[in-house]
């Protein structure tokens, strides 16, 4: 590539990243005379991109819009956000969107450079969307693109953590799936320390840092399940277990991944494993649903379900 088609190239990349420049500004960033900045927003004219020039205070060039899309040149980082962006919006849930996206995707890949697209790839890659609802918001990109990373180049991580209860400590990590499941993400990984696989919330981490020291893969087990049930089941003092005499494949939509998980028992019932800190919580949960059930543990879940009927029973309309 000549040192004109570079310099040409590089004008382009900075008109796309912001509104306006000024002639001397970009002559400037190019290490060029203002004439050559000239030469080269007529180079880009003549290749169909409508670079517009304005005189006076506040004026300058900028990069208009067309009636075709000119091509984008995306750094190595910009890239990567946008993929993960539409990774998100592939399995967000909204009609429509996800096929427009999947399409985009697959656009972005055939025109990114071999070195940047492995780098796309495996991010995506290392990312899963369960249950797309609202995200929560409350991490930084950098914490997502760190992970999502680590997991890409098998290499430990530090992160900062903040338990629910506000204690912090420094973790030692092994990660291997970045999760986002109904608008939270969620990192599964290997804690070293406790030896033992863990889930994190993205959002209780302060600051994360990947080492050079890489891993050899450990067996896992079923991730989205292992997820599903630490933030459902694990990360409560109380725990539960119900059969409820429907088809899985009936309750399963109803309960949200926060709320429990389902697995089959048999073709016309299923088993709901559920957490909280008081059964309370569980029963009128169970009672929302509004289906016959069992209370298979803890014995105390039944009379709790027995108080909250006799109350109910007892009400008077006024």
């Amino acid at each position: 590539m000549s040192d004109v088609t570079r310099r040409t190239l590089r004008l382009l990349n900075l008109l796309q990243s912001r509104t306006v420049w000024t002639g001397p500004e970009l002559a400037d960033e190019l290490g060029v005379t203002t004439r050559s900045v000239r030469r080269d927003v007529d180079r880009l004219r003549d290749m169909g991109y409508p670079v517009l020039a304005s005189n006076g205070h506040g004026g300058g060039y900028q990069l208009g819009a067309g009636r075709a899309l000119p091509p984008l040149l995306l750094e190595g980082d910009e890239a990567t956000a946008i993929a993960v962006a539409l990774r998100l919006a592939a399995g967000a849930g909204i009609d429509g969107l996800g096929e427009q996206a999947v399409r985009a995707l697959a656009k972005l890949d055939g025109i990114l450079p071999p070195s940047v697209r492995a780098e796309v790839s495996a991010i995506t890659d290392a990312l899963h969307v369960v249950d797309p609802h609202a995200g929560t918001g409350g991490i930084l990109s950098s914490t997502l693109v760190t992970l999502t990373r680590a997991v890409r180049d098998g290499v430990q991580v530090r992160v900062d953590y903040e338990r629910a209860d506000g204690h912090r400590a420094t973790r030692r990590l092994e990660p291997y799936r970045v999760l986002s499941i109904q608008g939270r993400w969620y990192l599964f990984a290997w804690d070293l320390d406790r030896e033992d696989w863990r889930t994190f919330r993205l959002d209780r981490m302060h600051e994360v840092r990947a080492s050079t020291f890489r891993f050899t893969a450990r067996p896992t087990p079923d991730i989205e399940s292992y997820v599903r049930e630490s933030i459902s089941v694990g990360a409560y003092p109380i725990g539960a277990r119900v059969r409820i005499l429907r088809p899985a494949s009936e309750v399963a939509p109803r309960i949200p991944a926060f709320a429990g998980t389902i697995t089959a028992d048999g073709e016309d019932a299923c088993i709901l494993r559920s957490g909280a800190r008081d059964l309370t919580w569980i029963a009128m949960q169970l009672a929302w649903l509004g289906l016959p059930i069992e209370v298979i543990e803890p014995p105390e879940l039944a009379a709790e379900i027995a108080r909250i009927g006799t109350w109910a029973s007892g009400v008077c309309q006024g």
